[in-house]
Parts: C-alpha cells; structure tokens; sequence
C-alpha cells in the first residue's frame, strides 16, 4: 500500500477524552509543512489549532466541522498524488473509520399538469419544479469596504467571501466561539450596515407562488418558526424573513402559508393563529458541558460549608499605589495582591492547601500554593493557575495572572496551565457584586469568592471611622477541611491583607 498517513484528534491533558472539530483551515489537495497550522478543536476547557505533525497533502477530509471524536479518532488522511482513492478507503477501513458522505442532492418533485380537456389521454404530463436562481446582488457598504488584516479570528469560508467582497473584517463582529466570524455574521453585517446580500426568489406560476422543494434546514429561523413551517406545510425558503438578524419569524411563515392557501379559511380570515411565544434554543458547548458536568458532581459529592469575613484594605490600597506611581512597568490590581495573600496564608495553614483524592479516600497536601484564578469566557469558565504563588512576587503574579487570562480568551492555554491548582480565587467585585457564595472546583478543597471593595462605617475602640472593606467567603469541603481550620486560615488572610509588607517579605 502506498504512503499513507493518518491525522488524529490529539490528548491534551489527561482528561481530554473527546475533541470537537471547529473547521479545517486548509482543504483537500492541499499541500502542508510540519508545524503548520491545518485544523481547529474545541475541547471541554479550550479551543486550539492543531499543528500538522508530519509534511504531506491533505487527500481526504474524515472529521467534518461540528463533528465530536474520541481521542485517536482520524479526521484527515495525507497522501502523495500517486496514491488511489481505492486506497485511501481501504486504509480507512483498516483504521476503522470512514469518510463523510457525500450530501445527496435533493430529489426533484413532480407536478402534474392538469389535462387540457376531458377527453385528455389519462398520461399526466410531468413539470419539474426549478430551484429557486438568485436574484439581485451583494451590495457591501461603504463602511465595511476595506482589506482585512491578516490576524482577523474568522473561519476561512469568512476570509474568502471578504476577500471576494472586498470587506474588511475588522468592520464586522464575530458571534462564533470566542468571538470567531463566520459567513453569517458578514451577510448580518452587510444587512445592517444598509447593504443587501443576494438571496433566492421563489418562481411564480399563474400568478401564486411555486412552493419550492429546496432543503430549508440551512435557513435563518427562529425555532418557533421552524416548528411552525414543519407543521403547516410551508418550505422556509418561501418565506420572506424580517425577523432580528436576517432570520424567518412566526410571522413570515404565516404570510407564507396565506399566500400558498395552506391555512385553514376561517383562521386566514379572523387571524386567530395561535403564536408560541419566540424563544432560541442554544445547545451546549463542550465547554459548558464539561462546566455542568464538574460543578453538579461538586454540589452532590462534596459536603460545602462556607465562612465569610471582612478584610480592610486601606494599608493594602495605599501601597498598590505608591508601587504603580513608582515603578512605571508594574499595575498591580488589588486581586493581585489577593492571590499572593491566598498564597502566603496557605503557607501558613497548609492544611487547606490540599486537593481530595475521593477514588483512595485520601488528603494530598501539597508544598507550593498553586492558586487557580476564575476567568470568564463567552463559552463558560476556565481556571489558569498561577504555579508557586507563595514564591512569585506581586509583579510576577500580575504579569502571569494577564498573560493567562490573555491566553485563556483565546483559547490558547495548554492543559497544564488550567489543569490541577490547590486553591481557587473567583473575584467578581469588578461587577460592583458584595458577596457571594462559590462552588468548590473539584478536586481542591475550597475556593474563595471575593466581593467589592467599598466604603463603610467600622468601629475602632470607642469611634467609627471610615474604612475600605471587602466582603470574601471562603466556601470548603467538610470532608478534608473542618470549620476551625477553615476560620484560622481566614484570620491569617485578614492579617496579611490588613498588613501587605509582610507579603514582600
């Protein structure tokens, strides 16, 4: 058998069980070098570009987009030109797996032609029903005319038809993973930008509309819409959409439906239809899956007991400033300095320090503090982790905590940096929130959820003065961490937060 070369779906990470195949940034025939960049995979924590392994050319296309394979599952087969198709499936076969069927065109559907007069001979003379030919042009605004640049996140598709355009993508906004710019979000931005993309007239036939036969599963349409057409006979592709961002509407389906005398008389007359309200439904992304997978088990298996406490951050605040005043290419933030007070009071109690082995029913306490730190995504949420936080200073912390959130909004975080931690720090008092309760990321033993810094009336001795004071709760697993031991660690936290020199010590 000739040369023949499988390309699998990676591990990364030790967890990693499935990939999702995003889209494949070269087509079939291509030529491509070792360490190029020729598939996308979305996984349950990150979405990554896969690097070709070998060089070679890309024969046949096996893992379609939106398409979920197990680790070792083929997507693509290289080959040199000699080699056959026969081939190519024969290895297939060995491997186990198969290419993508080919999409049959859709069948025509005949239409009898009434007989001309009685006497007719009874041989009905068959019409075939056109598809639809497109009408009108695309015409691009001339705010969206332009070039685009070549580190605009878009699919391919999206590159070529803005190259075909003329658009520049940067005048455009991605609504796919991580905000990545498809087909659809260059037609929804022509329309709203008062241009017009070329679409498909249904042919008329003594004056009513010829329902068409076309496949309607691609068209914009809200999912009450598409329930209705389904129910009521009428092909989307027959409907004239106004619905929000280009889409076929409860309303446009009806119109339809009039127009083609497929609703019932009476309710065509008085309009009494019964309208579900509108709703979209958004299946899961593995991400979000993995998300609702981890923190249910979290909620059922771990026993969570939460303490909350008061820290004040004046002495905190002031020397977060005289540093950024100071040192032109440090900014720390105050969650900066939380994460390296986590880190030196875990030093200090390292008992909650741990991660719970339920599979050996066993405590690991660990040496180093390697604090997770919750970031927010489109898709979900994702942990990076600041690897030995009790040994980094503040400016390490801040320069890793930006470079891991950076990577993690795109998608370009390695298993490792996501993967384990001791301790987790989710901070939502950018959003104004005091308090809150956090689940605990399994397999560590607690998590602490931090509120806003604000101002409030505290009492010293006999006085109230003024202070800035933060609201944290620390939520724990009572199967490794018990209250007193939960409550010393608070109170160590409280001590360095209230006292920061002793973090640069």
């Amino acid at each position: 058998m000739a040369d023949i070369k499988a390309i699998d779906i990676p591990k990364w990470g030790l967890s990693m069980e499935e990939g999702l195949v995003n889209a494949w940034l070269i087509e079939e025939g291509d030529s491509f070098t070792k360490g190029q960049l020729i598939c996308e995979i979305e996984t349950s924590k990150i979405t990554n570009e896969l690097e070709a392994p070998f060089d070679g050319v890309l024969r046949k296309i096996v893992g379609i987009p939106g398409q979920t394979l197990p680790v070792g599952a083929v997507i693509g087969v290289s080959a040199d030109a000699s080699t056959t198709d026969a081939e190519i499936e024969q290895f297939l076969a060995a491997r186990g797996a198969t290419a993508p069927a080919q999409e049959p065109a859709p069948s025509p559907v005949a239409e009898p032609e009434a007989p001309a007069t009685p006497t007719a001979t009874p041989a009905a003379k068959v019409v075939v029903a056109a598809k639809p030919a497109p009408t009108g042009s695309t015409v691009v605004p001339s705010v969206l005319q332009g070039t685009t640049q070549s580190d605009v996140f878009a699919s391919p598709r999206a590159l070529r038809r803005a190259e075909a355009l003329g658009i520049d993508l940067a005048a455009v906004v991605g609504t796919g993973p991580l905000g990545r710019i498809s087909v659809r979000d260059i037609d929804d931005a022509i329309r709203d930008a008062g241009g017009t993309v070329a679409t498909a007239a249904p042919a008329t036939r003594s004056g009513l509309p010829l329902r068409s036969t076309a496949d309607d599963s691609a068209v914009p349409a809200t999912p009450v819409a598409r329930r209705t057409a389904r129910s009521l006979g009428v092909n989307l592709h027959d409907c004239r959409p106004t619905g929000s961002r280009g889409r076929v509407c409860v309303a446009d389906v009806h119109d339809a439906a009039r127009s083609a005398q497929l609703l019932p008389e009476a309710a065509a007359q008085t309009g009494t239809i019964a309208v579900e309200p509108e709703y979209d439904t958004i299946p899961f992304t593995p991400m979000r899956s993995a998300i609702a997978g981890r923190l249910q088990a979290s909620k059922q298996q771990a026993p969570h007991f939460r303490l909350t406490a008061d820290l004040e951050l004046d002495a905190l605040l002031a020397l977060r400033k005289e540093i950024n005043s100071t040192v032109p290419a440090v900014k720390l933030s105050v969650n900066d300095f939380i994460v390296k007070a986590c880190a030196a009071a875990l030093m200090k109690v390292p008992d909650v320090n741990v991660q719970f082995d339920a599979a050996n029913e066993s405590v690991l306490r660990f040496a180093s503090a390697d604090v997770s730190v919750a970031v927010a995504l489109p898709t979900g949420l994702i942990t990076p982790i600041v690897r030995g936080a009790n040994t980094k200073s503040l400016a390490d912390i801040s320069g890793e905590v930006l470079s891991l959130a950076t990577k993690a909004k795109t998608g370009k975080l390695r298993p490792e940096e996501f993967q384990g931690g001791t301790f987790t720090v989710s901070n939502l008092g950018m959003f104004g929130i005091k308090a809150f309760d956090a689940i605990i990321n399994p397999p560590q033993g607690a998590i602490l959820a931090v509120g806003a810094g604000e101002k409030r009336a505290v009492v010293v001795g006999d006085s109230v003065s003024v202070r800035t004071v933060m609201t944290v709760t620390l939520s724990c697993d009572h199967r490794v961490i018990d209250g007193a031991l939960g409550a010393t660690f608070l109170r160590e936290l409280q001590r360095f937060v209230a006292s920061p020199a002793l973090m640069l010590v």
